[in-house]
């Protein structure tokens, strides 16, 4: 099966849909979590241990309560949104790479005996993505929209450094990188990318 990237988006109705679908998504687990006594939490990642391999599936659903969540909600709605006013698609492919990349590295690299949780990594891999697209594509709107972007949410990226106790800079860092990527491998198929994930 072959897989096109859209060369235009879908539409401001549609973008916000799926970026307060997705977050509500969330806010969904988080709800189950505590009927459940926080249970699921547990299923974070677990660095350098095999059962915390699919800590790497879950972990960005998961959060350490619901203030945990709320500080994500915000930057979760509006990095995503932009996101997607370049189309669906190319969230889901971006999302997937940083998901995959951040858990992978906060796996590899996260302390031992800690639990990895929380959607920030996604955070961080959107921001990262948008602050650089525009100088992979040299698309002058993108440029301002990274600039932009860069103004208002590039403070956070002082998250990548470690020192705040509780804070998995590992998920920020890797899921910067994994938004950096995204946005180079992306730039270089063009807006008209074809991806194929076979059948």
């Amino acid at each position: 099966m072959t897989y096109q990237l859209e060369s235009r988006g879908p539409g401001v109705g549609v973008a916000a849909t799926w970026s307060a679908g997705f977050v509500g998504l969330l806010w969904v687990f988080e709800i189950a979590d505590a009927a459940l006594g926080l249970r699921l939490d547990d299923e974070g990642i677990r660095p350098g241990s095999t059962d915390g391999l699919s800590g790497i599936l879950f972990a960005p659903l998961l959060h350490g309560g619901f203030g945990h969540l709320i500080s994500n909600t915000v930057p979760l709605l509006v990095l995503g949104f932009i996101v997607l006013l370049s189309g669906v698609s190319r969230w889901l492919v971006l999302t997937l790479i940083v998901w995959i990349v951040g858990g992978a590295g906060t796996w590899l690299f996260g302390g031992a005996g800690t639990v990895h949780i929380g959607a920030s990594g996604l955070v961080f891999g959107w921001l990262a993505y948008l602050i650089l697209r525009g100088f992979f594509t040299r698309h002058p709107w993108q440029i301002v929209v990274g600039v932009v972007v860069f103004l208002v949410y590039g403070g956070a990226l002082w998250g990548v450094l470690p020192g705040q106790p509780g804070i998995s800079w590992q998920g920020h860092m890797f899921g910067a990188v994994g938004g950096g990527l995204a946005a180079w491998w992306l730039a270089d198929r063009g807006p008209r990318a074809v991806a194929s994930f076979g059948r």
